[in-house]
């Protein structure tokens, strides 16, 4: 009885420390090339019902470092809308920071 209970005492332990590993790696994204300060500093400008625009220099500097070929990918995704973030208005990001979109983005 006793070896049961110790070993469901270190099952939970595992359990714990998998369940905190997880939530540590989550705590951090990085979309494309983005970081989350990044993917911060351009949500006002691709977050509805009142996107800022022009976005950011922070915004700007931060998508100039981005794969946007990757970023264009997620246009259908469910991803960016979990974000809150518009996939339009996202994508019409780069162009607003003078930057080249990709062909058949």
């Amino acid at each position: 009885m006793m070896e049961k209970a110790a070993a469901a005492g270190r099952w939970v332990v595992v359990m714990v420390l998998v369940m905190a590993a997880i939530f540590e790696g989550t705590r951090s994204l990085n979309l494309c090339d983005m970081n989350d300060d990044g993917i911060l500093a351009c949500k006002p400008s691709v977050s509805k019902p009142n996107p800022v625009d022009p976005p950011t220099k922070e915004c700007c500097k931060a998508l100039k470092g981005a794969n946007l070929t990757c970023l264009c990918s997620y246009r259908n995704s469910l991803l960016l809308p979990s974000l809150g973030i518009d996939p339009d208005l996202a994508l019409a990001l780069p162009a607003k920071c003078n930057l080249t979109t990709p062909a058949g983005c």
